[in-house]
Parts: structure tokens; sequence; C-alpha cells
């Protein structure tokens, strides 16, 4: 396997299709923050596993196999030729998954400040750099077809990820911190 190939030397990089775009092409920020996002939930896993939360690790594996799925299906332009990965209900997944880590934790009415255990403090930077890729999938979608169900899956891991932030502190027994000029923001 050849590691470098010389062929981004000039600031493009190759589409799946072959189709060649500069390296800040909204098309290739979008699948390469997908690919930043499933990094830091893989040092997530890291923590996690030395912590003991082997249950979330192994979720966070395959929530890594997804957003390869995602990546691809945003690193194609829309042809015939290629068979999208990332399922229709591939977001609808998540919701059971959400609403059952979500009673580990107290409820909150607040904001909360991202930390706690350093397991779940690379859950919220996994959650906001999943909202940034999420916003770079955003602004493509605006000049160019995508898979649609990229999109929603992107919506809702951020929110599965930062259920489950919440989820390792409590098992911790780390306490949230409230943002002290937080109105009530959630129900």
């Amino acid at each position: 396997m050849r590691i470098y190939t010389r062929g981004g030397d000039k600031g493009k990089t190759a589409l799946i299709g072959g189709i060649r775009r500069y390296k800040n092409d909204l098309r290739v920020e979008a699948y390469g923050t997908v690919d930043e996002a499933g990094s830091f939930i893989g040092l997530a896993a890291s923590h996690l596993t030395q912590e003991g939360h082997e249950d979330i690790a192994a979720l966070l594996l395959d929530i890594q196999q997804t957003l390869w799925d995602v990546g691809a299906d945003l690193a194609a332009v829309n042809s015939e030729k290629y068979t999208f990965r990332t399922p229709e209900d591939a977001a609808a997944t998540l919701e059971p998954i959400i609403d059952r880590y979500k009673e580990e934790a107290d409820a909150i009415k607040k904001f909360v400040l991202r930390g706690g255990s350093i397991g779940s403090a690379y859950l919220h930077v996994a959650c906001t750099v999943v909202r940034r890729a999420e916003r770079r999938t955003v602004a493509l979608m605006q000049v160019e077809d995508i898979h649609a169900p990229t999109l929603k899956y992107l919506n809702r891991l951020s929110d599965l990820l930062f259920v489950l932030a919440r989820a390792v502190n409590a098992r911790n027994e780390q306490p949230d911190v409230a943002y002290e000029h937080s109105a009530d923001v959630f129900r």
C-alpha cells in the first residue's frame, strides 16, 4: 500500500468517482470533518474503556463504522454508479439509544459546561466536532445534492454524544456544572 501518491501536491484531492476538487472544497470539508469527528470518538472510546465503560466504548466503535459510511457518501458526487451506504433509518436507530442513556443522568433545565471525567470531556469534544460536520454538510447541501440520511445521522449523533457524556459523568459521580447565565432551555 502506497501512503503517498503525490496527487494532492497541488491542493486537490479525488472524490469517489475520480472527480478532483480543491482540498478546501465544501464537499471535502464536510467529509473531512466527519473523519475528524470519528477520530475524537475513537479517542473517547479509548478513555472510556480505561474508565470501565465498555458498553459505551463498544457503541462508539459501531458509530465509527457508520461515520465511515457517512464520510464516503459525502465524498461521492451523486451518480448512478455509486450506491449510498448510509441507511435511510440511520438516525432513527440512534433514538432508542439516546432514550436509554438519557435515563442515567439527572434531568437538566439549563445548559451545562462541557467537561467532567476525561472520557466525558472527550465525548463533549466529539459532539462539538460532529456539530461542525453537520454545519459543513448543511453548507454543502446549499450548493450540491447530498444523501439526506447523512445530515440526519449527524444531527442525531451529536445528541447521542451529549447524552453519553452526561451518562458517563453520572456513572463517575461527577456532577454536571450548569452554565450560570442560562435560562431554562430544556423541558
